[in-house]
């Protein structure tokens, strides 16, 4: 059985590594992320998460874990940014405002799937002038949903959040770790693997 991380997210692995695992292979899947047309986020998210982890080809002993973060500004989907000029936009609406920051996992093992979401809570503090110049010039925006990374230098934009601080990170650890329980591979129960 090898257990694969169907994402290039250099976060998700890092937080993975938090629970002592270290996938035996790493295959970002292809998929068209648009939203359908009248699409909220919450289902939008799960939806995006459960198509990539059925595009991912595995064994069927294989776990095979996909994830999607989306922003969520009302009914709106804040996705990943295309240029400087849409992160602005994205920033602009978001400023001095509460948003929600939506990841839905999902891990398959042959035709099973389990799935989880989690919705959290973000405060973002008003942005001045300054703030967004030397944000969007640093380029941290990029391949960010919403067009910014509470784990970055956004996070002294962030004064204040409820739910999983993972998972606006990208994956949610207490989530992540109980479908992977469900799913019989217990992340605890093994030594980490070494990476040379």
């Amino acid at each position: 059985m090898a257990f694969i991380l169907g994402s290039g997210s250099p976060r998700r692995l890092d937080l993975l590594a938090q629970l002592g695992i270290v996938p035996d292979a790493v295959r970002p899947p292809e998929i068209d992320e648009s939203p359908h047309k009248g699409e909220v986020p919450r289902s939008y998210c799960c939806r995006i998460a459960r198509e990539k982890a059925q595009a991912v080809h595995a064994e069927p002993d294989d776990l095979v874990l996909c994830a999607d973060t989306t922003v969520a500004l009302g009914r709106r989907i804040l996705g990943k940014p295309a240029d400087e000029q849409e992160a602005a936009a994205f920033l602009q609406a978001l400023s001095g405002r509460r948003h929600r920051v939506i990841t839905a996992v999902a891990l398959k093992k042959g035709e099973r799937v389990w799935e989880k979401d989690v919705v959290s809570n973000v405060r973002m503090k008003r942005l001045s002038d300054a703030d967004m110049r030397s944000y969007l010039a640093a380029g941290d925006w990029r391949g960010k949903a919403g067009g910014y990374a509470i784990q970055g230098a956004a996070g002294a934009f962030i004064p204040w959040i409820s739910g999983s601080f993972t998972g606006i990170v990208g994956l949610p650890l207490a989530e992540t770790a109980n479908l992977l329980q469900a799913a019989g591979h217990c992340p605890w129960s093994a030594p980490a693997k070494e990476t040379t």
